[in-house]
């Protein structure tokens, strides 16, 4: 009898509250849309840093005890759930999160006797690898590690660790594809404001970009610790037309890129921005810095235009180039939409259930 015939497996997702709108949230949801829909699989969900109950509610305002209350409210729940499930799924990113909400539920897999994937989604795991003395160790003791950008299994290969790629998933139809060709000079950034992702590289880009274009617009969707920096930043350019609009919840995230003609991020890390393929999905066209996993889902010249870390003139011209020369608009941005097939669910839903089949398959 076939594996896929017998009882479902079931899975334990671990992963960033399904609440949150940061891009391991999302993609957590979009997976376990995905993995549901599976008859050879049951999946359940268990949010990291579980949020308290409503009647200890003001916890949530004291920070140390938060997390301490946090913590040990997760590790009850996955005391409770890890021993229901076969295999145990956890979402991470580096350092003080990898030991916190990590190393866990690889403990708990290893006491009661359940395989553990990791499913590693952060750009700075060069560093986390070369400093952090219990990340080597501790992911050679994983069943499987998964990453979603072969930036990340490059990382991972100098370290000596071995690594497979099944790459984030993107949903085409839910967002609004326009094809563009003639551009207005109206421009998106959609990043967590903190300092990783280097979001005055792009106001000072454009800045520039306003000298030549002085009606030109940008809007600063998201929202995070760097945000007040950032505002200032733009008072002390003069940028015009600019707005800075928080978190956009996510059904309104399709109209927010079907309103901008040209997408600019210029983060120093990254591993695989969900918003560079949105843009693809809308077409889009994205100005990007090169850093990280970047470079393995936009190509400079096909799919998007690509210029070195920091380099907020080379971004400038970028998107210059873009306002003045429709040809390239429509050649990138019909190259950009095309690649989007690749991150279907399907596919990938395929992926992660072979990789959970073969996980239990007798030696």
């Amino acid at each position: 009898m076939s594996s896929r015939t017998r009882e479902p497996i079931r899975v334990l997702l671990i992963a960033p509250s399904l609440r949150i709108t940061g891009g391991q949230a999302v993609q957590a949801t979009r997976l376990l849309e995905a993995l549901r829909q599976d008859p050879s699989l049951e999946v359940g969900f268990q949010p990291i840093g579980p949020e308290p109950p409503a009647w200890l509610g003001f916890i949530r305002r004291l920070k140390g005890i938060r997390t301490v209350s946090a913590w040990l409210s997760y590790v009850w729940q996955l005391l409770w759930r890890v021993p229901r499930y076969r295999i145990v799924h956890v979402f991470s990113a580096a350092y003080t999160s990898y030991m916190l909400w990590t190393l866990p539920a690889l403990v708990l897999a290893r006491i009661f006797g359940k395989r553990i994937v990791l499913n590693y989604r952060d750009g700075q795991a060069d560093d986390h690898l070369s400093h952090w003395r219990t990340a080597v160790p501790t992911i050679r003791r994983m069943d499987a590690v998964i990453a979603p950008s072969g930036f990340l299994v490059d990382v991972f290969g100098r370290h000596g660790l071995k690594i497979e790629t099944i790459s984030n998933i993107l949903e085409p139809a839910r967002f609004i594809y326009r094809q563009r060709r003639v551009l207005r000079p109206i421009f998106l950034h959609n990043r967590i404001l903190e300092p990783l992702y280097n979001v005055p590289c792009s106001l000072r880009a454009f800045q520039i970009v306003q000298q030549h274009y002085p009606d030109a617009e940008l809007t600063v969707a998201h929202d995070g610790p760097s945000r007040p920096e950032f505002e200032a930043l733009a008072r002390e350019l003069a940028l015009r037309n600019t707005r800075f609009i928080g978190v956009v919840p996510p059904p309104q995230v399709p109209a927010l890129y079907d309103a901008a003609d040209i997408y600019l991020t210029s983060p120093d890390i990254d591993c695989m921005p969900g918003s560079i393929l949105e843009s693809f999905a809308s077409g889009l066209p994205v100005v990007a810095t090169a850093t990280g996993g970047i470079p393995y889902i936009a190509t400079d010249g096909e799919t998007a235009l690509l210029v070195p870390k920091g380099d907020h003139e080379a971004m400038a011209r970028a998107a210059l180039r873009l306002l003045r020369e429709p040809d390239l608009v429509e050649r990138l941005t019909r190259s950009a939409h095309e690649s989007c097939a690749r991150y279907a669910a399907g596919p990938v839903r395929e992926q992660w259930s072979a990789l959970y089949h073969r996980l239990l398959a007798p030696a």
